[in-house]
């Protein structure tokens, strides 16, 4: 029978992977965008070196993740 932690444990691990599988998808998109695609507004240069791939800043993003 499994308990609640061996299902935590399987949540988590799934969530890890999946946060993985997102973080890797970002770094094969290739260059960031240099305007947000949501309020068109300027993305930092330090942003777009930093985070590979990036369409969003960074409130925009926060945004988007809290939505999910």
């Amino acid at each position: 029978m499994t308990d609640f932690y061996d299902r935590a444990q399987e949540l988590e691990q799934r969530q890890r992977e999946e946060a993985l599988a997102r973080q890797f998808a970002h770094l094969t998109h290739g260059a960031s965008l240099s305007h947000c695609e949501d309020c068109a507004e300027p993305i930092p240069e330090a942003r777009q070196r930093i985070v590979a791939g990036c369409t969003r800043c960074v409130q925009c993003q926060e945004d988007h993740e809290q939505a999910r």
